[in-house]
């Protein structure tokens, strides 16, 4: 489907209404597994930031004491684990689920944010689509199959070792993402979240929600100014690159456990377990995902709080494909892009039990929920 033939939003919300098969599961637990807890907030949010700073520290005491080797391993891993702010820990933050107290949810979601130069204001409104119609192509744009596999390009293999400058599927690429927060902060159509195409029909169906996009994106550009001045006055040259550029440094692992999720599956179904993969992961990969690898369970029920998710797959498995391992995934993933070079249409049907009953006790507002997610325009 082409631009130009594209629907306007306001009509896709009125004519296009999925009937999400969900699967069914025990009322009870299901009221359980939706309560947020601070506990558990505090350490996922807490503890990702802690292990930001650990390694940023690290990071800017080699510099002082000029060990250039190690150096370089340490902005590697620093890297490593501020790939996943923008788009992840921002993502699960916006829903609003990941703490109890709201507060702490908004605060947050704003650090992580301002610091890996996400406009969670753009990206709540694309994301909410995201959630309501995903990967029908009228409703979904913020992907779009197929999906390229850039991984087989060398230069591309090594840019997510090393700066990522031109970005791509799930990872954040210098040029794109700075250019268009500048983009975003003038009222242009910026790509630092979203394709241009995608903003456009975004605030042309929702202008009320331009105002804060640009409000968000002139606050993360005053950010990273600050950061660049006091590099400048302090001589502490290692200060962007652990506060601004760390974001687009090494983010292999955003990749190889981000791009699985949706890539080669079913689109315009609405069988969440066919268009949406879930993956193992090692406990460390899981954690700085944010445990966004249970992403058909996030995508059925996604006003579960992340840290849930796999309790919420072991009610629902017997109902669910067989989890993938992230090797399995992106096997997978090879054979269908090799048959998409001979039929461009083609798309894995993934083999799922049977429909069962909709659980009616649950099947309503709750299980529907994207928690806070959704600007006030798409309530």
């Amino acid at each position: 489907m082409t631009v130009t033939t594209r629907r306007s939003l306001l009509e896709v919300r009125k004519t296009l209404r999925p009937n999400w098969y969900r699967c069914p599961i025990d009322p009870a637990a299901f009221r359980e597994l939706m309560e947020p807890c601070d506990n558990k907030g505090w350490l996922q949010a807490g503890g990702h930031l802690v292990i930001f700073c650990l390694t940023g520290c690290l990071t800017i005491y080699l510099f002082l004491e000029e060990e250039w080797f190690w150096l370089v391993f340490s902005l590697f891993f620093h890297g490593i684990v501020g790939s996943f702010f923008k788009g992840l820990a921002a993502h699960e933050l916006g829903h609003g689920s990941v703490f109890k107290t709201k507060t702490l949810n908004a605060i947050f979601l704003r650090s992580y944010s301002i610091v890996s130069w996400h406009n969670f204001h753009e990206y709540a409104v694309s994301h909410t689509y995201h959630h309501r119609y995903t990967l029908h192509e009228d409703g979904d744009r913020e992907v779009v199959l197929p999906l390229e596999i850039l991984i087989k390009k060398p230069l591309y293999l090594l840019q997510i070792l090393t700066i990522n400058f031109t970005g791509g599927p799930v990872t954040s690429g210098l040029i794109p993402v700075v250019k268009g927060t500048f983009e975003t902060a003038f009222r242009g159509y910026g790509e630092s979240v979203i394709s241009k195409e995608w903003s456009a029909a975004l605030y042309a169906s929702h202008p009320h929600e331009r105002e804060p996009a640009v409000r968000w994106a002139r606050s993360i550009i005053a950010f990273h100014l600050v950061v660049l001045i006091l590099a400048i006055s302090s001589d502490l040259w290692i200060l962007p690159f652990v506060l601004s550029f760390q974001q687009f440094t090494a983010n292999w692992l955003r990749y190889l456990v981000g791009l699985p999720m949706h890539c080669g599956l079913r689109s315009n179904v609405n069988d969440f377990r066919k268009c949406t993969r879930s993956i193992t992961l090692d406990p460390i990969s899981e954690f700085l995902y944010w445990r966004m690898n249970w992403h058909l369970e996030h995508h059925m029920f996604a006003g579960v709080p992340c840290y849930n998710l796999k309790k919420l797959h072991k009610l629902v498995a017997h109902d669910m494909p067989r989890v993938r391992t992230l090797t399995g995934a992106w096997q997978e993933m090879m054979e269908i892009a090799q048959k998409q070079k001979v039929d461009p249409a083609f798309e894995f049907d993934t083999a799922v039990p049977p429909k069962k009953n909709h659980n009616q006790a649950i099947h309503g507002t709750s299980a529907e929920s994207i928690g806070d997610l959704a600007p006030r325009s798409l309530k």
